[in-house]
């Protein structure tokens, strides 16, 4: 670990009312002595605030409040403190220029954070938490954010990993006594923990799903044929004219996407070309662009009316595209001018394509904004039909992810080789394994290539 003192700033990049320097490092007070002129911070008591100058030698920087943080009651757990000056990036630069000249380096990125895990402040969990909390954009990815930063994840694994740990010394120490052929470890207790272990993981591995659309949003295709309304109602559940809506089929060329915010949750339309077989060159790339964004869909909204579709191309499409993990919600379109809602043109789809290939058919007016809100709380519906109830942590992280899967592929390895009645030498060998990789969630075992990347992530200053 390094112990070099380090500096950034902590406040975004940018003009401001305020900014906020961090200094930490074991001569945090000595070099922020050498700048600052009022109190001797040296001899300040933790956590408190001092009025004074930044100075470079005799010249007047910036008149700042300064705060103590002394260790290990800090973020880092070593001597901190943090210089709030008027927002010019100006001054932030020179003050930063002083800080280096006086024994302080530039901080790396995630630098702090890392040294707070280095030091066993956080474990790694709650430091990926930390930079999920900076980078949430909605209510819900708040929420599951401070829940892992309170240590939600770790708590869960580290009960499991607890638990396995005191069956794993047993078998361990019937290896010292291999030739008297005894046996310290219960097999039948030990059996009946890595179902419990496993039963735990299945239920976070499934949670991700539900964690993956609350932290990074729901990706939903708009399709149909040209003049379905596509953009239409993209700037219906916008509230604004955000895409060109035209008579002349083919309009929309390529994809356009926009971020909509509903209950918490992030949705991202995505308005394609009009699905159809063309000549036109440049609409060919986009009708292209929207089959690649079907692919990536979790959502697909189809777009029909009664004008402009016949039964067997909208059943012919849905089943070309569909997926098991793709939700496909089928929207009538134009109802404002066929006045038919429910018309034989949908009981046939609901026939034929209902309950395998799609779920849901609404009537709307995309012109008309009619029916709009009952598409949100389908869509809402959606995401709160990933959530399992029982499940209090909330998978996000792809990394825990990953990690969680070769967790439980080793637990199912330990029951076999219980089943099997594997030596002890083998069991235990898959034993080790399983809390390796429990522990990669939390950073008992990990490598530096991995922390590197991690931090790597995190804004300057954090």
């Amino acid at each position: 670990m390094n112990h070099d003192t380090i500096c950034a700033l902590a406040t975004a990049n940018g003009t401001g009312a305020l900014g906020i320097i961090r200094i930490s490092g074991p001569e945090a007070f000595i070099v922020a002595d050498r700048c600052f002129q009022g109190k001797k911070l040296a001899k300040a008591a933790s956590h408190t605030v001092h009025y004074g100058f930044i100075k470079d030698g005799d010249e007047v920087i910036d008149e700042v409040m300064v705060t103590v943080f002394r260790a290990p009651k800090t973020f880092t757990t070593e001597d901190s403190v943090e210089i709030s000056f008027h927002g010019s990036p100006h001054i932030a630069k020179k003050i930063l220029e002083v800080l280096t000249a006086n024994g302080a380096r530039m901080a790396k990125a995630g630098e702090f954070t890392m040294r707070a895990f280095m030091n066993g402040r956080i474990d790694l969990s709650q430091a990926e938490a930390i930079a999920d909390m900076i980078a949430s954009e909605n209510e819900a990815s708040r929420k599951v954010a401070m829940n892992q930063l309170k240590g939600g994840i770790t708590h869960e694994i580290s009960n499991l990993r607890g638990d396995l740990l005191n069956f794993t010394s047993l078998v361990e120490l019937e290896l010292d006594f291999a030739e008297e052929d005894v046996e310290f470890a219960d097999r039948t207790a030990l059996r009946m923990l890595v179902d419990r272990i496993e039963e735990k993981l299945t239920s976070l591995i499934d949670s991700f799903q539900y964690g993956n659309a609350i932290k990074n949003g729901v990706d939903v295709a708009i399709i149909g044929k040209p003049n379905a309304g596509k953009s239409t109602l993209l700037n219906a559940l916008l509230k604004e004219e955000r895409a060109i809506v035209s008579e002349i089929a083919g309009t929309t060329r390529d994809t356009i996407e926009e971020i909509l915010h509903i209950r918490g949750t992030a949705f991202r339309f995505i308005d394609t070309a009009g699905i159809r077989e063309t000549t036109d060159a440049i609409e060919a790339i986009g009708v292209q662009k929207a089959k690649e964004k079907i692919a990536s869909a979790r959502i697909l909204l189809y777009l029909y009316d009664e004008f402009d579709n016949r039964p067997e191309e909208v059943i012919s499409f849905v089943k070309e595209f569909y997926r098991d993990d793709l939700k496909i919600v089928l929207l009538h379109n134009k109802i404002d001018l066929s006045g038919s809602p429910e018309s034989a043109f949908d009981q046939q789809l609901r026939r034929e394509l209902f309950p395998q290939f799609a779920s849901t058919l609404l009537a709307i007016s995309a012109r008309d904004k009619t029916g709009i809100e009952e598409l949100k709380s389908e869509l809402i519906s959606y995401v709160e039909g990933l959530k399992q109830e029982e499940n209090n942590v909330i998978i996000t992280n792809q990394r825990h992810y990953e990690a969680l899967n070769k967790s439980l592929a080793s637990v199912r390895r330990v029951r076999e080789a219980i089943s099997q009645s594997f030596h002890t030498e083998l069991l235990a060998y898959e034993l080790r394994y399983a809390l390796e990789y429990l522990g990669e969630i939390s950073g008992e075992f990990t490598n530096d290539e991995v922390l590197g990347n991690i931090f790597s992530k995190f804004c300057i200053g954090k």
